[in-house]
C-alpha cells in the first residue's frame, strides 16, 4: 500500500522525466501488478496509484498502456464487497478518460457503459456517485460517440435526478445534473433537446425551493444550466428568466472576511475558510463564497457568449456586475471570469442594437456609453493588476473590445483623445512592468539555492510573460487595423520601449518576434499617404537581419513583414527589393526549409511573400519573368493554411488576367498553374469564394482542357474534374 501511494508521488513529481525515459510501460506494470491483490488496501491503492499516473503521464500513458489500463479498472468495478474499491475504480476511469484522445477510448465504450449503469443500479451512494462522474467524463472524453448509448443512458440519469430528493442523497443529485449536461454536450442540441426541456423543468422546480446554504445542488446548477444553454443555443431562451436571478444572486454575493487579533480564538476552523496572519491580525475569508461567486460570474459569461444578441434584457445590469469585479483582487477567478465576460456583453448590445431587438432608447449612443465606461476602468485595471496570467487576459479583452466596436470611438474625438491617451500609458507601463520581472528573474538565476526546481518556475514564469508580450502585440494589431495611421502617435510613445527588443543580445525570440510583428501591422494597416514609410526606412534593416534568425517564429515574422513591406511600400521601397529578395530566398532555399516542421511555416511566408514581390514590385526586378516562374514553381503552399490562402488567391487573380509574366508569352506555364489548382481546389488552402473563381477561370479554359488535362496525372485530373462538376 506505501510503496503504490509513493510510485503515484513520484509520478507526480517526475512525469517528465518518466515519459521522456520511456517508464510508462514499467509503472504500467507496477501499478497493475497489484489490482488483483488480496488485499482492499492495495487493491485501492493500486486503483489510485493508476488514476495519479494517468493524470501525471498523460496522454502518453492512455496511448501506450490502454490495453492494459481499461481492462484492469473495469475488472475492479465488479469487486461488490468493497465498494470503495468500485468507487475509486470510477474515480481512475475518469483520471484515464481527462487526457485520452478520443480514438482510444472508442474500442472500450459497450464495456465501459454497460459496467456504469449497473455500478449506477448497486444503491451504494458512493459508487453511484462516482459512476456518475465517470459516465460525465466519458462522454465528454468520446463526445459524437456516445450518441449510440444515449437512450440506454440518460433514462438512469433523469431517475437519480428526479428520486434522489433527502438529504444524503443532495450530492448524488448533484452529480446527476452535471452528467445529464455533460452528456446532453455530447450528443448535440437534435438529440439531446426533448429531454433537456423534461429536465429543465426539474431544475426550475428545484430551484424555486429553499436549499440549504450547504447544499451542493446550487453550485451544481449553475453549471448544468449553463451547459445546456451551450448545448440547445437560441432555445434556451425562454428559461434565462428562470435562471438569471439567483445566478446575479450569486455573483453579486459580498466578500465574508473576519479579521482578530492574533491572540483572539479563532472560529473560522472549517474548510469554507482560509486563514491568514498578517501582522498582528489574523485575517479569515469564507472561500466557498467566493467559490460561488467565481462560479456565478463565469456562467454569466458561459450565457452571454453563447446566446449574444439573446442576452440583450441584463447585458447592462450584468455589465455594471463585471465591469468592477475587474479589481475584485481577493479571488483571481472571480476577475478573471469579468475580463472574459466584458468582450461578450460589450458585443451583445451592439448586435441587439444592429438587428432592431433592443427598445428604442437603447441605440448606438447607449452601447457607446457602455463602451466609454469599459475603457476608463479596462486599461486602469490592466496597471493595477497583480498577476501577469490575468495581464494578458486583460489585454485580450480589450483588443476584443476594439475588434468587436473600436469604430464608436470616433464618434467623440475628444473622448477618444483621453482614451487614446490613457491606453499608450497602459502599453508603457506593461511593457516596463515585463522588462521589471524579466530582471528579477535573471536575478534569481544567479542565487545560489537556483535548483531545477526553481528553473521550471521560472520557465513558467517566462512562458506566461511571452504570452503578456503576444497580447500586447495582439492589441497594437486591433488598434492599427481600426484607427490605420491614426494610432501612429501611440505607437511613437511606445517605440523607446520596442526597438530595444529588436536586439538579438539579451532578448528572447519572443520580444523579436512581437517587435517584428508591431512592425509588421504598422506597414499592413498604417501605410495610406506614406504614413508608414518611416518605419520602414528605419527598421527594415532590422527585420532584414531577422529573416535568418536561429527562432523560426522570428523568422516567420520577419519575412511576412517583408511581404508587406512589398505589397504596402510602394516606389520608396523599391531600392531595397533586391536585398528583400535575397532574404526570402535564404529562407526558401535552406536545408530542410519545407520537410521540418519547425521550419516550414516560415518557409511558406517566405514563399508568399515572394509573391507580394512579383505582384506588387515587379518593376525592381532584374528579370521579372524568371521571378514568377521560380514563384510557380514553388507552389503550392499546404501547412500554413491561412497563407496557403493568401498565395492561392494571388495566383487566382493573376491567372484571371493570363498576366503573360507569369504564364509565359505562349501561356506554356499554365499547365503547372492548372497542377496547382488541382491540389488545392476542395481544401481549406482555398476559400469558396477563391475556388468559385477558379472554376471561371478553368471554364474559360475549357477549349484548352485536353492539352491541360493531359499534362496532369490521373488523380490530379480526377480532383479538378470532380470539382467542376460539383454544385
Amino acid at each position: 500500500h506505501a510503496a503504490l501511494i509513493a510510485l503515484s508521488q513520484i509520478a507526480e513529481g517526475c512525469a517528465k522525466l518518466m515519459v521522456k525515459q520511456k517508464e510508462l510501460g514499467v509503472v504500467a506494470e507496477m501499478c497493475l501488478g497489484y489490482i488483483q491483490d488480496e488485499s482492499p488496501r492495495v487493491r485501492w491503492a493500486a486503483i489510485h496509484a493508476i488514476g495519479q499516473t494517468c493524470t501525471d503521464l498523460g496522454p502518453d500513458l492512455q496511448k501506450e498502456q490502454h490495453h492494459r489500463i481499461l481492462p484492469g479498472l473495469l475488472s475492479v468495478m465488479d469487486d461488490h464487497a468493497n465498494p470503495r474499491v468500485q468507487a475509486h475504480a470510477t474515480a481512475a476511469v475518469v483520471n484515464f478518460s481527462e487526457n485520452c484522445p478520443t480514438d482510444i477510448m472508442s474500442p472500450y465504450m459497450d464495456a465501459l457503459i454497460t459496467k456504469l449503469l449497473t455500478l449506477l443500479q448497486s444503491g451504494k451512494k458512493l459508487v453511484m456517485e462516482g459512476a456518475l462522474t465517470a459516465l460525465a467524463s466519458v462522454a465528454d472524453c468520446a463526445q459524437e460517440i456516445f450518441v449510440k448509448y444515449y437512450e440506454h443512458v440518460m433514462p438512469f440519469l433523469k431517475q437519480i435526478l428526479v428520486s434522489a430528493t433527502d438529504k444524503t442523497h443532495r450530492m448524488l443529485r448533484a452529480k446527476a445534473m452535471e452528467c445529464i449536461s455533460l452528456v446532453g454536450m455530447a450528443v448535440g442540441r437534435d438529440r439531446f433537446r426533448d429531454d433537456a426541456r423534461e429536465v429543465m423543468n426539474v431544475l426550475v422546480q428545484l430551484q424555486n425551493t429553499q436549499l440549504e446554504s450547504d447544499d451542493p445542488t446550487v453550485s451544481y446548477m449553475l453549471q448544468a444550466w449553463a451547459r445546456i444553454c451551450k448545448c440547445l443555443g437560441s432555445e434556451f431562451l425562454p428559461f434565462l428568466s428562470v435562471v438569471m436571478p439567483p445566478l446575479l444572486k450569486s455573483a453579486a454575493l459580498k466578500t465574508d472576511v473576519h479579521i482578530k487579533d492574533l491572540d483572539e480564538e479563532d472560529d473560522n476552523e472549517d474548510d469554507e475558510w482560509e486563514t491568514i496572519e498578517l501582522g498582528d491580525k489574523r485575517i479569515s475569508i469564507r472561500t466557498s463564497v467566493l467559490e460561488e461567486k467565481a462560479t456565478a460570474c463565469y456562467m454569466l459569461y458561459c450565457y452571454a457568449e453563447e446566446l449574444k444578441e439573446g442576452f440583450y434584457p441584463y447585458v447592462e445590469e450584468v455589465t455594471k456586475l463585471m465591469v468592477p469585479l475587474l479589481r475584485f483582487y481577493v479571488h483571481e477567478e472571480v476577475r478573471k471570469a469579468a475580463t472574459t465576460a466584458i468582450p461578450e456583453l460589450l458585443n451583445d448590445a451592439k448586435l441587439a442594437v444592429e438587428k432592431g431587438i433592443a427598445q428604442p432608447h437603447h441605440n448606438m449612443a447607449w452601447v457607446k456609453s457602455m463602451l466609454d465606461y469599459v475603457l476608463k476602468e479596462l486599461p486602469e485595471s490592466v496597471m493595477k493588476e497583480p498577476e501577469t496570467e490575468l495581464v494578458s487576459s486583460m489585454l485580450q479583452a480589450l483588443h476584443e473590445v476594439i475588434d468587436h466596436m473600436g469604430e464608436l470611438m470616433d464618434v467623440d474625438p475628444a473622448a477618444k483623445a483621453q482614451q487614446m491617451h490613457v491606453i499608450s500609458e497602459m502599453f508603457k507601463d506593461v511593457l516596463t512592468k515585463s522588462a521589471e520581472r524579466q530582471k528579477e528573474r535573471n536575478e534569481r538565476k544567479k542565487t545560489e539555492d537556483f535548483d531545477e526546481e526553481e528553473l521550471e518556475a521560472l520557465e513558467e514564469e517566462n512562458e506566461q510573460e511571452e504570452e503578456v508580450f503576444d497580447q500586447v502585440a495582439e492589441c497594437i494589431s486591433a488598434f492599427l487595423k481600426k484607427f490605420k495611421s491614426g494610432f501612429l502617435p501611440v505607437v511613437d510613445q511606445l517605440m523607446p520601449q520596442v526597438l530595444p527588443m529588436l536586439q538579438q543580445a539579451g532578448r528572447s525570440p519572443e520580444e523579436r518576434r512581437v517587435a517584428i510583428c508591431i512592425f509588421d501591422d504598422i506597414v499592413e494597416h498604417a501605410s495610406e499617404n506614406g504614413a508608414a514609410l518611416r518605419y520602414m526606412q528605419s527598421l527594415l534593416p532590422h527585420v532584414l537581419t531577422a529573416a535568418t534568425d536561429k527562432s523560426p517564429e522570428v523568422r516567420q515574422a520577419a519575412v511576412y513583414g517583408l511581404g508587406v513591406c512589398a505589397q504596402f511600400g510602394g516606389e520608396p521601397i523599391r531600392a531595397a527589393v533586391g536585398e528583400i529578395v535575397t532574404a526570402l530566398m535564404k529562407v526558401i532555399t535552406a536545408p530542410n526549409s519545407r520537410d521540418d516542421e519547425e521550419n516550414v511555416y516560415a518557409t511558406e511566408n517566405a514563399i508568399s511573400a515572394l509573391g507580394k514581390v512579383c505582384e506588387h514590385q515587379r518593376a525592381a526586378l532584374p528579370d521579372p519573368a524568371a521571378a514568377c516562374a521560380g514563384w510557380l514553381d514553388l507552389l503550392p503552399v499546404t501547412e500554413d493554411k491561412e497563407e496557403a490562402q493568401v498565395v492561392h488567391e494571388l495566383l487566382v487573380a493573376m491567372t484571371e488576367r493570363m498576366d503573360p509574366v507569369l504564364l509565359g508569352a505562349q501561356n506554356e506555364r499554365l499547365p503547372k498553374v492548372v497542377s496547382v489548382f488541382a491540389k488545392v481546389v476542395g481544401t481549406e488552402m482555398l476559400t469558396p469564394e477563391v475556388g468559385a473563381r477558379v472554376k471561371a477561370v478553368m471554364m474559360g479554359l475549357q477549349p484548352h482542357w485536353g492539352g491541360l488535362f493531359a499534362a496532369l496525372p490521373p488523380e490530379q485530373t480526377q480532383a479538378l474534374q470532380a470539382y467542376m462538376q460539383a454544385a
